[in-house]
């Protein structure tokens, strides 16, 4: 249970962390859309977990994020309510897409693959 807290511990902090890094980098004229869902999920590597679904919960979270941030960068001009763009979202460049759909691949893959092993039940080892 302490590895799990810890990790939604460090995938907050990591995700918070890329968002506001996103800025300051867009800000030095560099576009870094991987930046808020990979840290979620490097934040998220701190704690080893059991589970595969807290693995995709942290994959779904960076895909959230991601857009979550695109949309607070560059909402489309004729509507900029969130709903509008969730609902038109395949309107950004490629480009874009990659780039969320890259972040939220890490925030899953980063934690899982520092998942513990599942416990076996009985018997010896081979």
């Amino acid at each position: 249970m302490k590895q799990t807290l810890l990790a939604i511990v460090g995938a907050a902090l990591g995700g918070l962390l890329g968002y506001k890094g996103f800025f300051w980098m867009l800000g030095q004229g560099f576009y870094g859309l991987i930046l808020p869902g990979g840290l979620l999920g490097l934040g998220a590597s701190i704690g080893k977990t059991r589970s595969i679904w807290l693995a995709a919960g942290f994959g779904c979270a960076a895909l959230a994020l991601g857009i979550l941030t695109e949309w607070q960068h560059a909402p489309f001009t004729k509507d900029k309510g969130f709903v509008y763009f969730l609902l038109h979202i395949t309107d950004n460049p490629p480009v874009t897409l990659l780039m969320i759909a890259i972040g939220g691949a890490l925030g899953f893959w980063v934690p899982y693959r520092r998942m513990d092993p599942p416990r076996r039940l009985g018997g010896s080892s081979p």
